[in-house]
């Protein structure tokens, strides 16, 4: 079912629209709708300006709490905290910050931000100081380690007077080309110290006098010098050893900060969360004025929100305005004074509430329209339990699929469990439990081996002959649907002259009429009715297009190239008796998987040896499992088939918008 709806225009003073936002319309559900574009018959319209005060607030909030929950993370690691634990904490963090919190101030709440971001930045200012220091020693460890095997003073070699000194790298492939044929023809001393895959680091000396020749040479031959700063008191290792010394002090600083920013937010936890939920409140109520407009009477200025609201609550929402003097409401009862289109609200009851994921997965029904979701309901269970009828797995479906639904809300889970309900009602009617057919005695037939005898078609199986006639029956009562939307929506052409509309309920009606009374050997009607039922609704459907434009009036009646209508006509009529042939067809597969199913478990039993007396009951189980399984699959995507394409297409549109309040299902 569908919600009653109202389209409300609520006004009052500009500067008290926060006040109604939070007392009002965040307790009732309404959609709003822009203003500026409803209103367009209302004079000196303008929109609602102003910027939101709280967005920097509540992003600085907002990456507070994300701070609040990593610091939780890192210290319930640290200490060692199961994964659970960690999970517990955060779903006790937002089951505080969903309370209520009335008693603080936005005043209070902006004051409350700004304290903690002041001591928050102060503290992370003082760690990335910290760890500016930190990467300056790491590279002043990376300079000097390569040379550690230098076991002498670095303070004294950088003194020198008369002697120069070059700290460095070669490739392996030059270093070795220099120890063979330069070194010992040249001035210098070299020092070999750690070498790597690649490199080898070394120091050299050269007198001064000589350095800038020897320099050349040794740039020649791709030496990477390396310049270390006054710094390093000892030999390389001496040095090392500090610098570890000294880093190892300044991350035990940052360490401490971590430990006091995690304390502090830790302290003001419950503050934050609090502060956090009233601006975020203010925030979103904030935004209401994007969809409003603004009016002025001489020196005062007005808001106007507008939107749509249930009748239920409408009435509500009106008699609570009633105590108050500063805010006025408006319903408006002509819809042809709105411009948008209502939203849908489904309402169902609790039992077809889950079917509301097929109907949402073709299209929610727009406001005047059928609400398919009862008829879905009835009519997808009980196809599946004619398909799959076996009274011991449908138990277990039904049961299986309730117990998944009261533990994890699934809808599809309710779904299986009406289903359930109806295949086993079935599989009584067909004597069927878990495949055994001698079980029970079956209420109605063996789909199997239950045969009718039919004038003209000889033996069929019953369950074939049912499944049409229950197909009929469905396609009459879709067109009868059809007929009804397209009176809502004042479709002249899709109520009356369409092939689901009256006359092709008038034709389809005589055709299944006519093949009961044949089929059960009735007399047949009169020729003379027989062409009035069948001849005339073809040619209303044949001049549907002529017909509705003389229904509505139109000036013109007849197309100009008449040729082409009555050639395309023939072919559109053509396919409509061959649609209404193939859709009723259609239904014939309702009667195979059942008949299907019965072979499928034959097979199971066959194998399992239960014609022996002593069934192997592991192939048994097994076996209905694999079956339960697979053509539980098979028939429910069958059925939905069905459902989309034979019933749907007829009589529903699934045009409509969704109903989407500000309010409640944020609260």
């Amino acid at each position: 079912m569908i919600e009653k709806m109202k389209f409300l225009s609520i006004t009052g003073p500009k500067d008290d629209i926060d006040r109604v936002v939070e007392q009002y319309l965040s307790k009732y559900e309404i959609q709003l709708e822009n203003a500026l574009s409803e209103l367009k018959t209302v004079a000196n319209l303008r929109p609602y300006l102003e910027i939101n005060p709280y967005k920097a607030e509540l992003q600085t909030a907002a990456a507070l709490m994300e701070e609040i929950q990593g610091a939780v993370d890192v210290h319930d690691a640290q200490e060692g905290k199961a994964a659970g634990a960690s999970k517990q904490a955060g779903s006790q963090g937002i089951s505080a910050l969903q309370a209520d919190q009335t008693g603080l101030s936005v005043e209070d709440a902006v004051s409350t931000i700004h304290s903690l971001d002041e001591q928050i930045k102060s503290l992370r200012t003082k760690k990335e100081a910290l760890e500016t220091q930190a990467q300056d020693i790491e590279q002043s460890m990376d300079r000097v380690i390569p040379f550690t095997d230098l076991n002498y003073d670095l303070k004294d070699i950088m003194h020198f007077q008369y002697i120069k000194f070059r700290f460095g790298r070669m490739t392996h492939e030059y270093y070795n080309k220099f120890m063979d044929y330069v070194y010992d023809t040249i001035d210098t001393v070299v020092h070999k110290c750690q070498e790597d895959a690649d490199y080898v680091w070394l120091v050299y000396f050269v007198p001064e006098p000589l350095c800038d020749k020897i320099d050349a040479i040794y740039a020649s031959l791709h030496f990477e010098r390396f310049f270390l700063p006054d710094e390093y008191e000892g030999t390389p290792v001496d040095a090392t050893h500090e610098l570890e010394y000294q880093l190892a002090g300044i991350y035990e600083q940052i360490r401490g900060i971590d430990e006091q920013i995690r304390t502090v937010l830790e302290s003001h936890t419950e503050e934050l969360r609090a502060a956090y939920r009233k601006l975020e409140t203010y925030s979103k109520n904030f935004d209401v004025r994007k969809l409003a407009a603004c009016t002025k009477d001489k020196d005062h200025t007005f808001y106007i929100l507008c939107g749509w609201m249930s009748e239920t609550d409408a009435k509500a929402f009106r008699k609570e305005l009633e105590q108050d003097d500063k805010t006025f409401c408006f319903v408006e009862e002509d819809h042809d004074n709105i411009i948008s289109r209502p939203p849908t609200k489904l309402k169902n009851p609790g039992l077809f509430k889950p079917f509301e994921m097929f109907i949402r997965m073709y299209g929610l029904p727009s406001y005047e329209e059928i609400d398919p979701t009862i008829i879905l309901g009835l009519t997808y269970s009980f196809l599946f339990g004619f398909m799959f009828g076996d009274a011991g797995q449908g138990l277990c479906l039904m049961l299986g699929g309730y117990l998944l639904y009261r533990a994890k809300k699934m809808n599809l889970a309710a779904i299986i469990s009406c289903c359930g309900f109806f295949s086993t009602i079935f599989g009584f009617l067909f004597g069927s439990v878990f495949g055994f057919e001698n079980v029970i005695k079956p209420l109605w037939l063996h789909p199997k081996t239950a045969m009718t005898n039919l004038p003209f078609v000889g033996n069929l199986n019953t369950v074939f002959i049912v499944a049409i006639a229950m197909g009929m029956g469905i396609v009459l009562m879709t067109m009868a649907l059809n007929v009804i939307n397209s009176l809502r929506s004042h479709d002249t052409e899709k109520a009356f002259f369409d092939t689901n509309g009256i006359a092709g309920i008038v034709f389809y009606g005589a055709l299944a009429a006519t093949i009961v009374l044949y089929m059960s050997g009735h007399v047949l009607p009169a020729t003379a009715v027989l062409v009035v039922m069948f001849v005339i609704p073809l040619l209303v459907i044949f001049f549907k297009e002529p017909l509705t434009a003389l229904a509505e009036k139109h000036a013109k009646i007849m197309p100009e190239e008449k040729g082409m209508f009555f050639v395309q006509g023939v072919f559109e009529l053509f396919e409509v008796c061959l649609s209404y042939f193939s859709n009723t067809l259609s239904f014939v597969r309702v009667g195979a998987f059942a008949v299907s199913h019965a072979a499928m478990m034959e097979v199971v039993l066959m194998l399992a040896g239960a014609e022996a007396g002593t069934p192997n009951w592991l192939v048994v189980v097994l076996g209905n499992l694999f079956v339960c399984g697979m053509e539980g699959l098979i028939v429910g995507i069958q059925v939905l088939r069905l459902e989309y394409y034979e019933l749907f297409s007829r009589f529903y549109r699934g045009t409509g918008r969704e109903f989407k309040p500000y309010g409640k299902q944020n609260g």
